[in-house]
């Protein structure tokens, strides 16, 4: 779950908090003074910090400060009492993760420690590119021409302070490539925000991103610093941006021209220093025409336009997808990976995937439980993959090119007389089908098939193929 470091004086406080968030399965520590914190923070790193601004001894400023020197890249968030609010906001300027007063809803701060976590560890877990199968951690995985041209606009791109747009279909990656050009970037030691244009409501987004100030609107009862400051001197990622709001969109746009925000209510500009980068899963084309987004702001956004492969494009890639995820969940799940055998991961190369990638890792976790420490076979993806296929309705790729594919996967795949494995495993399936359909009766197969009653015999011994005693009378 998470390892949590609390600094406070206050006893109380500090019993309360290991209460709660060890009963949210929180690993807690705590320290009643800054030098305090420092030395547990130096040997023994945690996920996340929670300090108030007064300490005795060192202040909570002086702490984050020295906090940030041991691990740039560990969220702090600063708590604060009502007159200590500036202290708060420049600690967040600093590049605390947020701050919240004291008192505060509890609801409302277990939900800060949940963001301020995840946020830690996206810039804490590095994406490694095309790694062995072995690897920890997350990567991105493929060794096709679309992918291997993707990693090299990620290296071109990250060093430069470069707007970047990011495109493709749900589930190809888009946030690994945005975290991979961070990690790779001149701001890798500065913050990393993620704002989902779509999971945040239009009433809240706006100050989610630009902050308000004190009575800005109902309830907006001291300062707030948005996002956009929080990430100063670094990267805000912005996910589906294309379902951003036209209203917010220009104020996105301004920021990006002008390099300044207003926070709500206010009439302060604040300059800003960050990089943006964004990403669709939208035709951002047909919704400038329809007028749902801004056509300047795609201008501006399109500084280097990332276009993600769906995985049927570069379905090459499946096998080398499959054993990572599976060596990855064998790992996580404590579970025996004993493989894929070949004709399972035909069909897994031969699977349309509409969720991409994201919906193979989820088939394999899938598989994996199931296939009760055995090699997952054919019927294990029939029930797991295909059959969610089925369930949908999606219309069957034309013939030819499913028959293309496969045979395309199967000579990556490799293997000895492969030509002969190969024809030999179509025609099996095409002596089954006939038999299926003349309900096992081999004379009319044959005839059906175009071969004589004796070679359909010879062919059935030779892939064990066999019909039921009451059907098979001819």
């Amino acid at each position: 779950m998470g390892n949590i470091l609390i600094i406070d004086d206050d006893l109380q406080l500090r019993q309360s908090f290991e209460r709660l968030l060890s009963a949210e399965g929180y690993s807690v520590t705590a320290a009643v003074s800054g030098e305090e914190a420092l030395e547990m923070v130096d040997e023994d790193l945690p996920d996340l910090v929670i300090t108030d601004v007064r300490l005795p001894g060192m202040d909570g400023l002086e702490t984050f400060k020295a906090i940030r020197a041991i691990e740039p890249k560990l969220p702090v968030i600063v708590m604060t009492a009502f007159g200590t609010t500036e202290m708060a906001i420049e600690a967040t300027k600093m590049g605390a993760f947020d701050y919240v007063l004291k008192p505060f809803e509890i609801p409302d701060m277990l939900d800060l420690i949940s963001q301020a976590l995840e946020a830690g560890r996206l810039m804490r877990s590095r994406v490694r590119l095309d790694e062995d199968p072995e690897t920890y951690g997350e990567a991105l995985i493929g060794r096709s021409q679309p992918m291997q041209e993707i990693y090299k606009a990620i290296g071109r791109a990250a060093p430069t302070d470069a707007t970047v747009l990011i495109r493709g279909e749900s589930g190809t990656g888009k946030e690994l490539v945005a975290r991979a050009i961070y990690h790779h970037s001149l701001r890798a030691e500065r913050p990393f925000l993620v704002i989902n244009c779509v999971a945040i409501p239009e009433t809240l987004l706006e100050s989610e991103l630009f902050g308000y100030e004190k009575g800005a609107f109902t309830g907006a009862v001291h300062r707030r610093v948005g996002k956009i400051e929080q990430a100063s001197g670094g990267t805000l990622f912005l996910d589906e941006i294309g379902d951003m709001p036209l209203s917010i969109q220009a104020k996105i746009l301004r920021m990006l021209q002008d390099r300044s925000i207003e926070r709500l209510g206010g009439r302060e500009t604040i300059p800003v220093d960050v990089r943006i980068i964004a990403a669709t899963n939208r035709n951002l084309e047909k919704a400038i025409e329809e007028g749902r987004f801004r056509e300047d702001l795609y201008y501006r956004l399109d500084v280097v336009n990332l276009t993600l492969p769906p995985l049927r494009e570069r379905s090459e890639d499946v096998p080398f997808l499959v054993d990572f995820f599976l060596n990855r969940f064998s790992r996580d799940l404590g579970l025996p990976n004993q493989g894929v055998t070949r004709e399972a991961m035909t069909l897994l190369i031969n699977y349309s995937w509409p969720g991409n990638v994201r919906e193979l890792a989820n088939a394999m976790e899938k598989c994996l439980i199931f296939s009760r420490a055995r090699p997952i076979g054919p019927d294990d993806v029939a029930l797991q993959v295909i059959g969610s296929e089925k369930r949908s309705g999606q219309t069957p790729e034309a013939p030819d090119e499913s028959i293309r594919k496969w045979a395309r996967q199967a000579l990556v795949v490799g293997g000895q007389n492969l030509l002969n494995e190969l024809t030999d495993h179509v025609s099996g399936l095409i002596i089954s089908e006939a038999l299926t359909m003349t309900g096992g009766n081999r004379t009319r197969a044959a005839e059906m098939l175009g071969l004589s009653r004796p070679t359909l015999l010879a062919k059935m011994e030779k892939h064990s193929l066999r019909t039921e005693t009451s059907v098979k009378s001819d």
